[in-house]
């Protein structure tokens, strides 16, 4: 790889997220365009080799033809109290809206919360889907959805941590149970699909390590799939996009409206939702907006070196 095709950036975020205040990676650029690897700071050199291989097939290999040229998608509310979380409803105009629950050091009163107002901003015909992150055990899980059910769920995401533990909860509740870090983080996606562990597939491009692996791990799976964005910049939301165009199926909407997370962006024309839909669309990097959040980062260099298969 070239030295001058790769750039890191650090964007500061809106709100926190996953414990995380910024977003920093490294761009990519190939004969196919712009790749993006930005994994989480927990991840290690084996997980981050799959982020790796996203970027490079996004910079070097290219994607599958889109089957479909819109994507919709659902707004996101992370753990924040329940006027903000109404007004983000409102603001995004989206019909489906994805609510952050069980978020450390919060009482579930505080979930609650905030999943009524995102119902009272949505109005009755609006999707509601919460994701728990794993954070609970099963009785707890049990509790909280059945709890959280009288707002309407379209679905639960990761309610547990393990797919035997995914698999109790789903025999006990009415509420469907997606899987998203049971999925990504499994050594094999059949395992999931063998456990009963959930009715729907939670994928994101660079965990999965592109868009064709992505493509076959839902083939696997065997469930309906919800592509989902590792909020990533329009560089990284395009690959998401490009997986989600290419799915044979596409049921519900998808998790790839999360750029209004972030401060800024490395393009002119940014991956946005209008009225809930994405265009299948790729935006190139811009010099001047890649400037403002270009940062100097052996670390990030060490990382990338670190990730190789």
């Amino acid at each position: 790889m070239a030295v001058g095709a790769l750039r890191v950036f650090r964007i500061p975020m809106r709100t926190r997220f996953r414990g995380q205040t910024v977003r920093e990676g490294i761009l990519l650029h190939g004969p196919a365009g712009w790749g993006e690897f930005s994994p989480f700071p927990e991840y290690g050199p084996a997980e981050c080799a799959r982020w790796r291989a996203c970027a490079e097939e996004a910079a070097f290999t290219g994607w599958p033809a889109p089957l479909r040229d819109r994507i919709p998608v659902n707004a996101i509310v992370p753990a924040v109290g329940p006027e903000q979380a109404h007004a983000m409803v409102r603001r995004a105009r989206c019909e489906t809206v994805k609510v952050k629950v069980a978020e450390r050091g919060q009482a579930f009163a505080e979930d609650m919360a905030r999943v009524e107002a995102v119902r009272d901003a949505l109005g009755p015909g609006g999707r509601i889907r919460v994701d728990a992150n794993g954070a609970w055990d099963v009785a707890t899980a049990v509790a909280r959805i059945t709890e959280l059910g009288r707002f309407g769920l379209e679905y639960v995401e990761q309610p547990c941590a393990t797919l035997e533990e995914l698999a109790r909860v789903r025999r006990k509740v009415e509420v469907p149970v997606a899987a998203d870090e049971s999925i990504r983080r499994a050594e094999d996606p059949l395992k999931v699909r063998a456990a009963g562990a959930a009715d729907i597939a939670v994928v994101k491009v660079q965990p999965l390590g592109g868009v064709a692996a992505a493509l076959r791990v839902v083939e696997a799976c065997g469930l309906p799939a919800v592509v989902s964005s590792a909020v990533e910049t329009s560089v990284g939301l395009a690959a998401g996009v490009a997986l989600a165009a290419a799915l044979p199926e596409l049921p519900y909407a998808c998790g790839l409206g999360t750029l209004s997370l972030l401060e800024g962006d490395v393009v002119t024309d940014p991956l946005v939702p209008v009225d809930g839909v994405l265009p299948v669309r790729r935006p190139t990097v811009d010099e001047a907006a890649l400037a403002r959040y270009e940062v100097e980062s052996p670390a990030w260099v060490r990382r990338l070196e670190e990730a190789s298969p």
